[in-house]
């Protein structure tokens, strides 16, 4: 039976959660996901489950945040001033908002503090620092 191997696209059904068990993605129930393994496509340590299973295999991996989404970024955490803010703007803690960089891409942050004159965004990915853990099963090698 073939093995999968950098290269490959697979198909295959996910869910992913936090040590804590917390869900916070998965496949089942819509179309398997597809992907080239080793592409760059998915979080490293997601491609690197993926050589030497073979179709129906089923695994859990623990991904540590390193070779998921990262570190928490100290250097992503903006003060804004309040004074940018449209006035009848209600804020609150845990409100996600879109801001635009210099070249007008959008970018997601989170609103993590309101204080007098700023307010504390936090622009690294939700699931930065943290471990996952994914449930995987090899659906098809295409």
């Amino acid at each position: 039976m073939a093995q999968v191997k950098n290269g490959d696209v697979v198909r295959v059904h996910y869910t992913g959660k936090l040590v804590s068990g917390d869900q916070f993605d998965s496949s089942v129930g819509r179309e398997p996901l597809e992907f080239t393994v080793g592409a760059g496509m998915m979080i490293k340590g997601f491609d690197a489950a993926m050589p030497g299973m073979v179709i129906g295999d089923k695994k859990t991996v623990n991904i540590p945040a390193v070779d998921a989404y990262g570190e928490k970024d100290p250097s992503a955490v903006i003060e804004f001033p309040k004074e940018n803010v449209p006035g009848d703007m209600k804020l609150e803690p845990g409100m996600q908002l879109t801001l635009s960089n210099q070249e007008g891409q959008p970018f997601p942050v989170v609103v993590t503090e309101i204080k007098e004159e700023v307010i504390i965004l936090d622009a690294n990915h939700f699931l930065a620092g943290q471990e996952l853990v994914f449930d995987i099963e090899l659906v098809e090698i295409v």
